[in-house]
């Protein structure tokens, strides 16, 4: 185990998961005893939602290099694809968790091939243009979310835009409802439902940035002429951290849309990308585990504060100011760097004396 610890690779997963596995033991425990209140409760599954976007974006940020602002965008075609199965899927798949886990598995198949399609155009820029096209792409769903209606009855889905012209048989449930976004959702996302989610998440993601695709992946954002040379296909690599990025972000969607009973479509607009890169630039760009920390903390933040009323989000960014400040602190990482080497040296001392 210690062998395991000591390579980086190993390290990132074992932290990672331990404070996955442990948070969840901790919260449950709390959870039974009453220790926590309503209100963090309900938290506990945007947070697992939100952690598994940020671990999306961090592929794409950190690992490829490449800026995307439409996060939220592959949140809201996995979320609202999922409505849609959920309410399908109601009468002929009665267990919860089933349902649940396929409407997931569909709603990031459907984010990862709209993310695949959008990748063939998108990859062939690069920083503020890319940044400026994923935005757009991000407003253009939610604005299409927002005139879109459709409905299920004995004669299967129905579809409308514009103006909710759908003409359904006595019986028929409305899924989509324009600007009202999806509603009557059967409720069926868990703390447990979402725990399992970050874990999967995290499995996919150490496994392909410790893999031939992922070094090939990082060679591209570190020195595209370079990669090319050598002959790596840089759209094909870029293209797979993008699709693996934005089937995790719809998985993400899926699993916040099925834990209400309504979600409107702008509750996906570029606010909310941004936030979830904050939460990937605080947490380290690259760094999965940091990313699992400062997501868990920044989606928290805001509700914990709520007691100071007016002045929550002000102290809110007094905190997003210092932890930038003292993460980027070059005095600070030098001297962290000066520690570890003088605790390394005790420890080959008396390895060498043995």
């Amino acid at each position: 185990m210690k062998k395991l610890f000591k390579e980086k690779k190993y390290r990132q997963r074992i932290i990672a998961f331990a404070i996955t596995v442990i948070a969840y033991a901790v919260v449950t425990a709390m959870q039974a005893s009453g220790s926590l209140s309503r209100m963090i409760i309900s938290l506990m599954v945007p947070v697992t939602c939100y952690i598994v976007a940020a671990i999306g974006l961090n592929l794409n940020v950190g690992v490829s290099g490449e800026l995307n602002l439409g996060q939220a965008g592959f949140m809201a075609v996995g979320g609202f694809s999922a409505a849609v199965f959920s309410g399908l899927l109601q009468s002929a798949v009665t267990s919860v968790p089933l349902r649940l886990l396929i409407c997931i598995i569909l709603g990031a198949a459907i984010a990862g091939l709209i993310g695949w399609l959008i990748s063939v155009p998108v990859l062939k820029l690069q920083g503020d243009y890319l940044a400026i096209v994923t935005l757009a792409f991000g407003q253009i769903i939610v604005n299409l979310i927002n005139n879109f209606y459709v409905g299920v009855d004995s004669d299967g889905l129905h579809f409308a835009f514009i103006n909710n012209t759908l003409k359904m048989k006595d019986g028929g449930t409305i899924l989509i409802s324009g600007p009202m976004g999806a509603t009557g959702i059967q409720r069926a996302s868990t703390f447990l439902a979402g725990t399992i989610l970050v874990l999967v998440s995290l499995i996919l993601v150490f496994n392909l940035i410790y893999s031939k695709t992922g070094r090939a992946i990082m060679a591209c954002r570190d020195n595209r002429i370079a990669a090319q040379t050598v002959g790596i296909d840089v759209a094909r690599t870029k293209t797979v951290a993008f699709v693996m990025s934005s089937a995790l972000a719809g998985a993400a969607g899926a699993l916040y849309m099925l834990n209400y009973s309504s979600v409107a479509a702008s509750k996906f607009d570029y606010n909310n990308s941004i936030m979830i890169l904050v939460y990937v630039v605080l947490g380290g760009l690259g760094n999965v585990t940091g990313t699992l920390i400062s997501t868990s903390v920044l989606v928290m933040l805001p509700e914990v504060l709520r007691f100071l009323s007016t002045y929550r989000m002000l102290i809110y960014s007094i905190v997003l100011i210092a932890i930038m400040l003292i993460t980027n602190n070059e005095h600070l990482k030098v001297a962290f760097e000066k520690l570890k080497a003088k605790n390394r040296k005790p420890a080959e001392g008396a390895k060498d004396n043995g």
